[in-house]
């Protein structure tokens, strides 16, 4: 499958961050339309990631020296969802847009100018899990690797890969590759989150020089070099989780829409109220959805607060595991009580139901790791006598 670049705004004017959550309803609507084409081609469209761009999620934490918008977390939960509520794996893409730009902020001075040379929409990518080896040389390393699952791959002007050095010491390291410098296999095929084209990226004995290289225990820790904002000195893990869970929460408002659109008037009596048994499911997946996006919105702003403990960085992450088990539980909930017909390829409730599913298995979602690292924070274990 070819590869296409888009074309980002040249600009290096500062935005309104919060604009973006605005600019969403937009990208849903071009998302939604453009939805089928997705899960055919198994990518987005050149039109979805480009009304991506133009509505700032690629620059929204992007530094404010750089154009960007050094946004809140709150701000981009809520443009998240919004985005999925017309497609998932467009929500997907437009999170993780976000997010690597916020991580590529973690790179020395030098190496963000050189990221941020043609203005803060630039599009990178990345994969967090070291699958690389890179070795010392001299002025930067020399790297090589594969990378599964690496959403939006295609359209990237950038890529944050991680890699173990060859040192005595091996160290985990993210590394800015610039597109041309790495190959794309064509090897996303799942039951849901299609249109994400979360191909698999390798790396061949390419040179990165030293600005364009952090190590992976600065971003753990919240240490972004010249960080001008709360969203730079935030541990990863406190906010990873909201990064995946999102997408979760649109699909499951996204399923609530596409029930009472397709399902309900087949549940309404005379007077053109719903049947009892048709209420309480309705009821209850709203409710499931409502408590998901309480909980992320909570965990958003803790992490905007600029003030992140190690009981926060374990709560946000119990938090954010269930709401994607909320959110999910809601689009199960519909999905089963809707008939044969929801289950018709042209159906948008199956289409939800399915990228609910795929996008809540993500491991960072898995509720009893998360669980466990909030049971320690509580109760921490003892040393033997």
């Amino acid at each position: 499958m070819p590869t296409q670049q888009l074309t980002a705004r040249q600009t290096s004017s500062r935005i309104d961050s919060a604009a973006v959550v605005v600019a969403a309803a937009g990208v849903a609507k071009i998302a939604a339309e453009l939805a089928r084409d997705a899960e055919r081609d198994r990518r987005l469209a050149p039109e979805v990631v480009q009304s991506m761009l133009d509505a700032g999620f690629a620059r929204h934490f992007v530094p404010r020296r750089h154009g960007g918008g050094s946004g809140t977390f709150e701000e981009i939960v809520r443009a998240v969802s919004v985005v999925g509520e017309g497609c998932t794996s467009a929500a997907w893409a437009a999170s993780l847009t976000a997010s690597l730009g916020r991580m590529a902020a973690y790179l020395p001075e030098e190496g963000q100018r050189r990221i941020w040379a043609g203005g803060p929409d630039a599009l990178i990518v990345g994969a967090l899990m070291p699958l690389g080896r890179a070795r010392r040389e001299e002025g930067g390393w020399r790297i090589g690797g594969t990378w599964p699952y690496v959403s939006v791959v295609d359209y990237a002007d950038w890529a944050l890969v991680c890699a173990m050095t060859t040192e005595d010491r091996p160290t985990a390291r993210f590394f800015a590759v610039p597109r041309g410098d790495w190959r794309t296999e064509d090897t996303w095929s799942s039951v849901g989150m299609r249109g994400t084209g979360s191909n698999t990226l390798s790396v061949e004995g390419v040179f990165v020089p030293d600005e364009l290289t952090f190590t992976r225990d600065a971003i753990a820790g919240g240490v972004a070099e010249g960080g001008d904002a709360p969203c730079h000195r935030v541990p990863l893990k406190a906010v990873n989780g909201l990064c995946f869970a999102a997408p979760v929460l649109g699909a499951a408002r996204a399923a609530l829409a596409a029930w009472r659109e397709g399902t309900a008037p087949r549940h309404t009596s005379a007077s053109g109220g719903l049947d009892s048994a048709a209420a309480v499911v309705l009821g209850r997946a709203a409710g499931e959805a409502d408590a998901a996006a309480l909980l992320l919105e909570a965990a958003a702003r803790a992490a905007d607060s600029g003030e992140v403990t190690a009981f926060d960085v374990a709560r946000s992450g119990r938090d954010c595991a269930l709401a994607a088990e909320l959110a999910t539980s809601a689009v199960d909930r519909l999905f089963a009580s809707a008939g044969t017909r929801a289950h018709q390829d042209a159906a948008p409730l199956q289409r939800h139901w399915r990228d609910a599913h795929t996008a809540s298995g993500h491991v960072v979602l898995a509720f009893s790791a998360a669980a466990e690292s909030y049971a320690r924070e509580l109760h921490p274990p003892q040393p033997a006598n």
